[in-house]
């Protein structure tokens, strides 16, 4: 007599996975002060492996100095965009009185052209500013202390994270050699494939993000440049950088250049200019330069991109915006080398028959054996 493996039904699968999603859910919100920057810190602990390992090895250096050396790296690295980016918004400051001028006549053409086309009267326009502007100036005192709470809670953050990267970086490997040490031996080896491809995968997305926005920012810089655009070398920088954010940062993006635009006393033909531009090169983007940069190694399907980047924003905001396809990416390794979760993982990437076949032939190996099992009782 064949011992035939005890299957759950359906209902029992289902249950089971709603619960550990509502569950996980649930960590994510109310854990968010702990896990957003221990993942950040995981992030950037995978991208500056390479860099400790240099001064560990190639300068003889100790493990506690090769990592807070490599915090100290990357602190410099991005000291040094944000004071790029500061030294074009000093110069976009000093144009604040042209921008105000500006701002004033766009706003009343907009008005005029409110009052043409939905028949409401400049006065019934003013007593609604007014009335808004009086709600807005007795809200002021509590906007200023969400803004100053705001910006002690983001200090602490990036304190946070940078404490945490060096210690990821001071104890990866005990924290490896702890990982396979969970598993059985007979697993080791498949785990240690699953840590590398994580720290491949995590390390090119991240690295190829990066080579992106500057492509990126480059084209709309050059492009801005050649119609004329004033602060062209800021409004490039700006789309780059938004553009990290999939599909959501490209309409920021969009919606700033323009507004910039429009405060330099443009014409409407260098706004539609910019506003044509910046589509173009984020058509480009999605089509040539995301596939051959990043690679086909992170293969997420844009409906979970997507979905990914909305749930991300409903848990943690604009961090969980940016987490949300390197997370996918590392649950669909855990996927495709773990048994039972093989389609969830061929779910959430490309569609791929060589990918498929393996689960497909199991499929029919395990109704093969079910049926011979099924005969020989018979008999």
């Amino acid at each position: 007599m064949i011992a035939s493996k005890y299957t759950a039904p359906f209902y029992t699968k289902l249950a089971m996975t709603l619960v550990s999603a509502i569950a996980l859910g649930y960590i994510f919100i109310h854990g968010k002060l702990i896990l957003s920057p221990l993942l950040f810190s995981f992030l950037f602990s995978v991208v500056l492996i390479p860099v400790a390992n240099f001064f560990e090895k190639r300068l003889r250096l100790p493990r506690s100095a090769s990592s807070g050396l490599s915090v100290i790296v990357m602190v410099l690295f991005i000291v040094g965009i944000l004071f790029f980016v500061g030294t074009q918004m000093t110069n976009l400051a000093q144009d604040w009185p042209l921008f105000k001028e500006s701002f004033l006549v766009s706003s009343k053409n907009f008005q005029r052209w409110v009052g043409s086309t939905f028949h409401i009267n400049m006065s019934e326009q003013l007593d609604y500013l007014h009335t808004a502007t009086d709600k807005l100036i007795s809200a002021s005192t509590a906007i200023i202390g969400t803004t100053v709470l705001s910006l002690s809670s983001f200090l602490l953050f990036i304190v946070f994270v940078l404490i945490d990267t060096f210690f990821l970086l001071l104890y990866r490997r005990h924290i490896i050699k702890f990982i396979i040490a969970v598993f059985t031996e007979e697993h080791s080896a498949t785990v240690y494939e699953v840590l590398e491809k994580i720290q491949y995968i995590v390390r090119k997305y991240i690295t190829g993000l990066f080579l992106q926005m500057v492509i990126v920012a480059s084209l709309c810089c050059i492009a801005f440049a050649i119609i004329g655009i004033k602060y062209a070398i800021l409004l490039g920088i700006i789309t780059g950088l938004f553009n990290v954010i999939p599909y959501i940062g490209i309409f920021t993006a969009l919606l700033l250049s323009v507004a910039i635009t429009i405060g330099t006393a443009a014409t409407t033909t260098h706004i539609i200019l910019v506003a044509v531009i910046i589509i173009i090169v984020h058509l480009i983007d999605s089509n040539f330069l995301l596939p051959i940069i990043v690679g086909s190694k992170v293969k997420i399907n844009a409906l979970i991109t997507l979905l990914g980047v909305i749930v991300g924003e409903m848990f943690w905001g604009i961090p969980g915006m940016f987490l949300s396809i390197p997370i996918i990416a590392v649950v669909k390794i855990i996927f495709d080398h773990t048994e039972g979760c093989k389609p969830w993982g061929y779910l959430l990437g490309e569609e791929d028959d060589e990918e498929l076949k393996p689960i497909l032939n199991k499929n029919v190996e395990k109704e093969v054996v079910i049926t011979e099992a099924e005969d020989l009782k018979k008999e």
